[in-house]
């Protein structure tokens, strides 16, 4: 069985484009909040918090409300056409808006676009296991990351590009979002219509149901994996609290520079807004680099050896980065070694929770791996722009290396949800057949 990689590309130009346009949201917004709205970084981070709050409600709703639908053109291509182009007719309207409107216009603009999104993010996350069979996914998932990654490293690429600075009527320069706005709301409306007519989503949803079921058929019984959910011992169940409050803790130091950099290298560098995002852009080409040897280490090594040089990696590169006074060479090392480390994590994590996890309860896992995180962005934009806001912008590095501190002593004491000897993982998703 071999893995059309053609076609799970194609499904992937929508996690792509979903991944453009967080990479400008999170670059733009808080610069858009404190140019033009002067709001300052408390309040800003709590703006920036709003999408993971809509997300740790809406995502569930939406994902449920795909698996029940039944039109004739499909479960998940109803919700991401209306969301696709719903969030791509808004995002035209943000440049214009903040050049002319109150700034409980612009929140409120935001609130829909942030509501768009979440209508057809599950869905269309979801279509990629309904039209690839079990033994495929974990490739298939592989292809996918690396769309998105390559979506959010295009935009920022195309930040140096089609960022404008502008003079409005009182003589300031001010930055002018539009074409980078426009890029997004084409992105997301070409995902959609290449997706609905490439992708025949009913008939492959059938034929990847007919071959999942004759695989089941033919597979031996595996009792403790297919069976119903099993208690955890005390020691997995305490591994599983420290890996969770580990996600928490990572992704509140690293969140916390990516949403707010754009801000601090303004400030602190004194550079265009342009250049800021190309530390941003560096690392994350240098995680798409990543994945491969970290996930032929990984099946060496180890996850939880892997997470911890992951966190000692961004620990080392945000205490450093905190130390620099101006945006040089030194600065595109760190935030290559940023790259690293978040690959070494990201490949990981997710499966160390859910190797505690029986057949039935892998969903339940799951969620509480997205809740963990999501808190953490949640949380971290509001904690950390308080600290910029009121103790000054030399805070934030500080404010990651502590949390990534205490994600490596949560880390160290997991005793369990490490992969086994045996076992193929992480980037093994990478080796596919066209």
């Amino acid at each position: 069985m071999k893995l059309n990689v053609k076609r799970t590309a194609l499904v992937g130009l929508a996690f792509m484009s979903i991944s453009a346009f967080w990479q400008l949201y999170d670059f733009s917004v808080p610069l858009i909040l404190k140019d033009t709205y002067a709001m300052g970084d408390t309040a800003a981070g709590a703006v920036m918090a709003m999408d993971n709050i809509v997300a740790l409600f809406l995502l569930p709703l939406f994902g449920a409300l795909s698996d029940r639908c039944r039109m004739k053109m499909g479960r998940r291509m109803p919700f991401m056409l209306f969301g696709g182009f719903a969030a791509a007719l808004l995002s035209l309207a943000v440049s214009p808006l903040t050049q002319r409107a109150p700034l409980w216009a612009f929140l409120v603009l935001l609130a829909l676009l942030l509501i768009a999104m979440a209508t057809f993010r599950s869905p269309t996350v979801a279509l990629m296991p309904d039209v690839t069979p079990k033994p495929l996914r974990s490739k298939a998932n592989a292809v996918i990351n690396l769309m998105g990654a390559i979506g959010g490293a295009l935009m920022l690429l195309l930040t140096n590009f089609l960022l404008r600075e502008t003079v409005n009527a009182a003589g300031q320069t001010v930055s002018d979002y539009t074409l980078l706005f426009m890029t997004v709301a084409f992105l997301l409306m070409a995902a959609m219509l290449v997706i609905r007519f490439v992708i025949p989503e009913r008939r492959l949803a059938a034929e990847t149901e007919a071959i999942n079921r004759r695989l089941e058929a033919d597979k031996p019984a595996e009792p403790e994996k297919a069976g119903p959910a099993r208690k955890l011992s005390r020691g997995e169940m305490t591994s599983l609290v420290l890996i969770l409050c580990s996600v928490s803790l990572w992704f509140m130091g690293y969140n916390a520079v990516t949403t707010a950099f754009s801000k601090y290298a303004i400030q602190v560098f004194e550079v265009q807004k342009s250049t800021a995002a190309n530390c941003l852009l560096v690392g994350t080409v240098v995680a798409i680099i990543s994945y491969w040897p970290v996930g032929v280490l990984s099946s060496k090594l180890g996850r939880k050896k892997m997470i911890l040089g992951g966190i000692a990696l961004l620990m080392a590169a945000f205490l450093c980065a905190g130390l620099l006074k101006e945006l040089t060479f030194v600065a595109y090392i760190l935030f290559a070694l940023v790259g690293m480390g978040w690959a070494s994590i990201g490949v990981n994590s997710y499966p160390m929770v859910v190797e505690l996890a029986s057949g039935s309860d892998v969903g339940k896992y799951t969620g509480y791996y997205y809740t963990f995180s999501m808190a953490a962005q949640v949380l971290t934009p509001i904690l950390s722009g308080w600290l910029l806001e009121h103790v000054g912008y030399w805070t934030l590095f500080p404010y990651a290396f502590v949390m990534l501190t205490l994600a490596m002593l949560t880390m160290s004491r997991v005793r369990h949800g490490d992969s086994r000897p045996e076992t193929r993982k992480g980037i093994e998703a990478l080796d596919v057949e066209d």
